[in-house]
């Protein structure tokens, strides 16, 4: 846990402003498991540099999120984590990517975010026992169930904004799409797709930990190469369609929920090529009824690795 988390606590407890406004920073680090201050600060600052759509929805998801838990009464050390706050992010998010920027997305923005903390509290409760936890399914659920049902509703539905999604092409890998698919692959985790947002999402995981900073340099890699390897379009690859939900899960088991260990480190990493088959699975399977993929490929393969941990002896949770 770092070191700053009893002083926002205490902040949180007196219900000072700065402590509601920590918080929020670090649920956006959240998005990639990382509570340090620092590493919400830079991710924020690259949303912001994607676009002030992009930036102002990720801080109003982020912020209903948190107070949302403050209001019903959330264990304020869950709060001062950021834990409450990063689906909320990416919520707002999907909602102006998808929906576009109009007053009905800032409703929808809010509700959603107020949704993804009571979802957020209801998968907790389910997956304790199992030892898992939520990780970005609220948001999945919620932002699937919101832009699925848009088209319905006129006051809503403005169209679809373009959006460049090739299914076919060549699989010729060219310098410029390797390291453009390098970044795009942890900027595409907050569904934008610019390099330079990928960039700096990196310098703040990497001021997370070395170990934080390598994995998902590594789990990027791993998303390229698997990708790759299975003939996926290089426009694709490039765009880090294939490999941003590979860098979470790097992230997740690598850095996050298991000691480090050459053998945690090779589950990782076998787990990040795994879950770009996935991705490629579940978005065939979404595509016929207009749903999205989201992170719900990191979701599966992180539940999966982490709830077949206790029958491997050489691997070792953290805590």
């Amino acid at each position: 846990m770092p070191v700053a988390e009893p002083a926002i606590l205490e902040k949180l407890q007196k219900r000072e402003p700065s402590g509601f406004l920590l918080a929020s920073v670090r649920g956006v680090g959240q998005v990639d498991l990382q509570p340090l201050i620092w590493t919400g600060l830079f991710i924020l600052a690259a949303l912001w540099s994607a676009g002030w759509r992009v930036g102002l929805f990720a801080t109003l998801g982020t912020v209903v999120s948190t107070a949302t838990a403050y209001a019903l009464g959330v264990n304020r050390s869950n709060i001062a984590l950021g834990l409450q706050g990063y689906c909320g992010c990416l919520t707002g998010i999907a909602l102006v990517v998808f929906l576009g920027h109009h007053p009905a997305t800032y409703v929808l923005a809010v509700v959603g975010a107020i949704m993804a903390t009571l979802l957020t509290a209801t998968l907790t409760t389910l997956l304790s026992p199992y030892g898992l936890t939520a990780l970005t399914a609220p948001f999945c659920l919620v932002s699937g169930v919101m832009v699925i049902g848009a088209p319905s509703f006129e006051r809503i539905w403005h169209g679809a904004p373009k959006q460049v999604n090739p299914t076919s092409g060549d699989t010729g890998m060219s310098w410029h799409d390797l390291w453009h698919g390098f970044f795009t692959n942890v900027s595409q985790i907050f569904l934008v797709e610019e390099w330079y947002v990928g960039l700096i999402m990196l310098v703040g995981l990497a001021c997370a930990g070395v170990r934080v900073g390598l994995f998902a340099a590594g789990g990027s890699v791993v998303g390229i190469v698997a990708a790759w390897a299975l003939g996926a379009p290089t426009a694709q690859i490039a765009a880090g369609i294939y490999g941003y939900n590979a860098v979470l899960v790097a992230i997740a088991i690598g850095a996050v929920f298991l000691t480090p260990t050459v053998w945690n480190g090779v589950y990782a990493l076998v787990g990040a090529a795994a879950t770009t088959g996935l991705t490629a699975s579940l978005t065939s399977l979404f595509k016929p009824f207009g749903g999205h993929t989201f992170t719900w490929p990191f979701i599966l393969t992180t539940w999966t690795l982490m709830a077949a941990v206790p029958l491997f002896s050489r691997l070792r949770r953290t805590g």
